[in-house]
């Protein structure tokens, strides 16, 4: 083979593995397309970084109406957010500019090839000429044709200037407080997001209960309008209460000894109250059943009272209805032990020793002519040992 064979074969074999690598090289980068709004300073070849670091470059710029279309791709193995912005940084005022991606990627869904930034997500620096413009027209509106037309402006900064001449010292402490007030919201966020999320819970308990609070404020306003409407009356009255305060203060500094007297013997009245509290507790639990009582005695048709009362309980020796009674003493005053025990002992022998005939027994007898039998165990035991004795026992 001839050298002239062998060259060809080598450019060919080169020609064939450049052209390979530049196409894989483009098969491993990421192409993204980004609208601007302005693209003054980016042209093709432009940078794209991430963090300031170089990770593709601009292919392509077009426009298209008000918005800039910028073609780029990025290196293979550099991961961006799905959700990342594209920024036109510009290092400084007269050089090109680049593309920034932001945020740094972290982790979740990565930017697709061919993906599309929409114009939302983007932004450009503030241009040069804008400044000098918006500059320009401000100065204009602070000059002789805007608000210091009369010299308004320039009385205000003579004013001030005299104000806060020689209060140098004071505005630099005022503003360091300001500084250490920040610093202190600042270290106290925390309970701020506390206050904000107490106060929107307060207005939600008020957005719940929106019927009771506009009931509130119709019944407030009901009072309002009342009190308007009696102002004349309620003005006379607190006239009026002025001198009769006036008059109770002189009753009571002329009578201060008297009633002093009279404050300490209440102090006793008191405490008696106090010592009969029980008692009083069973009057007033009992009082208006009794009253009751009593009025329900009364026959209006007869002009009297009528009772029901409990006769069997007559039948009763007497010793026996004393014991009864004293059973009903109230808990705070007991019988004492001694008589409650004899009661106990006696009741039962007395009882049996002298039975009375019971109510409905004496109303037969009567109703036969003839008188109760009504015991008398002294004279029953003379008969019963055949004792004479004058008259009778019965």
């Amino acid at each position: 083979m001839s050298k002239r064979a062998v060259a060809i074969v080598l450019a060919t074999a080169m020609l064939i593995t450049g052209g390979a690598w530049w196409a894989v090289s483009l098969a491993a980068r990421t192409s993204v397309t980004a609208h601007f709004g302005a693209t003054v300073g980016l042209f093709p070849g432009s940078d794209v970084r991430v963090l300031g670091m170089r990770v593709g470059s601009v292919t392509e710029v077009v426009p298209e109406g008000t918005r800039v279309r910028v073609e780029m791709r990025i290196d293979d193995g550099t991961p961006i957010p799905a959700d990342a912005k594209a920024v036109a940084v510009a290092p400084s005022l007269v050089s090109d500019r680049y593309v920034q991606f932001t945020p740094v990627y972290e982790g979740g869904p990565e930017l697709a090839d061919g993906a599309v930034i929409p114009r939302e997500r983007t932004a450009t620096p503030l241009e040069l000429d804008e400044i000098n413009r918006n500059t320009d027209r401000t100065m204009r509106m602070l000059g002789p044709d805007g608000a210091n037309e009369e010299g308004a402006l320039s009385d205000f900064l003579d004013v001030q200037a005299a104000n806060l001449g020689g209060h140098g010292a004071e505005l630099n402490d005022m503003l360091h407080r300001l500084s250490q007030a920040t610093s202190t919201l600042s270290g106290s966020k925390e309970d701020m997001f506390a206050t904000v999320d107490n106060l929107q819970l307060f207005n939600r308990t008020l957005a719940d209960s929106d019927q009771q609070v506009r009931r509130f404020n119709t019944q407030l306003s009901d009072t309002a309008a009342f009190l308007a409407a009696e102002r004349g009356e309620l003005g006379a009255a607190l006239r009026e209460l002025g001198p009769a305060l006036s008059e109770t203060a002189g009753f009571i500094r002329d009578n201060r000894a008297v009633l002093r007297t009279n404050v300490d013997h209440l102090q006793a009245v008191t405490q008696v109250l106090v010592d009969q509290k029980a008692a009083l507790e069973e009057v007033t639990d009992l009082a208006p059943l009794g009253l009751s009582n009593l009025a329900n005695t009364y026959d209006a048709s007869t002009g009297s009272t009528r009772t029901r009362g409990n006769i069997n309980e007559l039948t009763h020796p007497p010793i026996v209805i004393v014991c009864k009674l004293l059973r009903q003493s109230p808990p705070e005053r007991p019988v004492p032990p001694v008589l409650a025990d004899a009661c106990e002992r006696i009741e039962p022998v007395v009882t049996g020793a002298v039975p009375l005939p019971s109510p409905a027994e004496a109303i037969t007898s009567l109703e036969h002519g003839r008188a109760p039998d009504i015991p008398l165990p002294l004279v029953d035991a003379m008969r019963d040992t055949g004792t004479p004795h004058p008259g009778g026992g019965r």
